[in-house]
């Protein structure tokens, strides 16, 4: 098997196919070696699970799930990778590559032709332009998976983990934490990449529980608070959402109450348990 760890091997095989690195796509290869085995392993990869991963890159993490995992189906958007894939990948026989916008990827019809028969995980070292929607997009769908183990940006990274009610929350921290429960794994620097990127990474994992949902309209509610609160976080609950999302004034204040919340609290206050409340209050009223 080729190293694909190797910065010979890999600036040979893509000098040979005439690659060019796209900004535009955020294209940054692992080169570090230590980190594509770390993440196969602590992401779900292994004999009973099929795993999605999105983006391959150099096919560097693609190699390490196919080793463990069952099978291993990766959507990439870039069509100029697959012939490096085809070479890169050509001994392992469990995976299929997909070459499209994950973005407009039915997930579900994927799972369930691709997958029949065992549990389902993501994997990926996502781009940093476009990381949010990723994440929000796979949740939002309510794919039947077990966890979504990625690399982001650390700043990124520090936001997902952050926990619902400090100010180092936001509008994605919240989304993550109602759709599962999420953990930094490890840092990774950023010379584990060529080309390297002008910042850190992190690996992190959300494992899904869909448990701790609320009813689908009082949901819709609940996101719409969030949206409207974090998008003017400075200002108070009440102004938010009584000017933003024009709610009666005496039904927020009489909800506020209702959870012996201060009128003056701004939505980062809040913990995961109050914002759900809050909007059960509020839907009640409506």
């Amino acid at each position: 098997m080729k190293n694909l760890t190797n910065i010979g091997v890999v600036k040979e095989i893509l000098e040979k196919h005439g690659f060019n690195f796209s900004k535009g796509l955020g294209q940054n290869f692992l080169i570090n070696p230590d980190v594509c085995p770390k993440i196969a392993e602590m992401g779900n990869a292994n004999s009973e699970y099929g795993i999605i991963e999105i983006g391959t890159g150099f096919g560097t993490l693609t190699a390490e799930l196919a080793k463990r995992a069952k099978k291993v189906v990766a959507v990439e958007i870039d069509s100029r990778l697959l012939p490096i894939l085809d070479e890169t990948l050509e001994e392992f026989d469990n995976i299929k590559i997909i070459n499209k916008d994950v973005m407009k990827c039915d997930l579900h019809s994927l799972i369930k032709e691709e997958f029949e028969g065992m549990k389902v995980a993501v994997c990926a070292n996502l781009p940093y332009y476009i990381t949010s929607p990723i994440i929000m997009m796979m949740l939002e769908n309510n794919l039947p998976i077990d966890s979504i183990t990625v690399m982001v940006q650390k700043e990124a990274a520090q936001r997902l983990c952050a926990k619902v009610g400090t100010r180092e929350s936001g509008a994605i921290t919240v989304g993550v934490n109602y759709h599962g429960s999420v953990k930094k794994l490890f840092d990774v620097s950023r010379g584990s990449f060529m080309p390297a990127p002008n910042v850190d990474s992190a690996v992190i994992r959300i494992d899904i529980n869909n448990d701790k949902k609320l009813p689908a309209e009082t949901e819709k509610l609940f996101f719409e608070i969030v949206k409207c609160g974090f998008s003017q976080r400075r200002k108070t609950l009440v102004n938010s959402l009584t000017k933003q999302m024009n709610l009666d004034k005496e039904i927020v204040l009489s909800s506020l109450n209702d959870n012996n919340i201060k009128h003056t609290v701004r939505i980062e206050e809040l913990s995961m348990d109050l914002l759900k409340n809050l909007a059960v209050s509020i839907k009640n009223k409506l």
